[in-house]
């Protein structure tokens, strides 16, 4: 396992040499004073929700054009419980056996926002929040457009899910039936791990329905009922884990698979 997670650690310096090649001023990645680490995600446009050919696809992913017009930083990993421990002062998790290294679950929207509150109160600027369900997909893409962005299968041996139901004619395997640590398998072009699988994360947006026609920096409805959820999880099935797979839950609610991970504005 260290093994994987040294090589791991190589190719997210190799993934975000080649996504700051453009823009040379930018750090590639930072770190916080928490040790999270940041990658660098350039601005760009992509094709959100799922095209009609695209197996097991749902109806709330109507397939349109995004823009995302400013630069940022997404979190490489989603928050651990060591991270959250350090920042709350408890561990909320169901796996608190996995370690301070795998990702912290059980928590709430509204907890994550206190979460971010304290951080940025750490830090002394406001720096931190949720991404935006746009940004979230923009980056799990990684300048991809099929189902994942390891291409139209997801394999056990590249996400922690319920590998015994995979997505249409794709090859089955393993079910783990709970969290592994954070960055255990390869991330993707632009150094994101776990976009698909090991927890499902809290975005910013209330769940409503997508626009038809292009939209520029997305935000999601003004007012709603439930926050939307994405990447799939360790529990899920292959479909739930899709780039543009949507699940909602009520802000106040949390469960076993349910995490985070973190937008850092420039």
């Amino acid at each position: 396992m260290m093994r994987k997670i040294v090589f791991s650690f190589i190719v997210l310096l190799m993934a975000t040499s080649a996504l700051g090649a453009d823009k040379p001023d930018e750090p590639k990645f930072i770190k916080n004073s928490l040790g999270m680490t940041f990658v660098w995600i350039p601005a760009g446009e992509f094709m959100m929700g799922s095209p009609p050919e695209e197996p097991q696809g749902d109806q709330t992913e109507t397939y349109h054009r995004v823009a995302i017009s400013a630069a940022f930083y997404l979190q490489a990993t989603e928050v651990t419980q060591g991270q959250w421990q350090a920042i709350m002062g408890y561990n909320p998790s169901f796996f608190k056996d996995c370690g301070e290294t795998c990702p912290v679950e059980q928590v709430s929207w509204n907890e994550v926002q206190e979460f971010i509150r304290r951080l940025n109160q750490m830090e002394g600027a406001d720096k931190y929040r949720l991404p935006t369900e746009g940004e979230w997909e923009y980056a799990a893409r990684a300048g991809t457009s099929t189902a994942f962005h390891t291409g139209p299968c997801l394999t056990a041996e590249q996400a922690n899910y319920n590998g015994q139901f995979p997505l249409s004619r794709c090859p089955a395997g393993e079910y783990r039936a709970r969290t592994t640590r954070v960055g255990s398998f390869l991330p993707n072009d632009w150094g994101m791990y776990d976009m698909h699988g090991n927890v499902s994360e809290w975005v910013h947006d209330w769940n409503g329905k997508y626009p038809s026609g292009q939209i520029n920096n997305p935000t999601g409805p003004a007012v709603g009922t439930t926050r939307i959820f994405r990447g799939g999880d360790w529990s899920h099935d292959a479909w739930m884990c899709r780039a543009a797979s949507r699940l909602a839950g009520l802000p106040g609610g949390g469960d076993n698979y349910l995490g985070f991970r973190l937008l850092r504005v420039q």
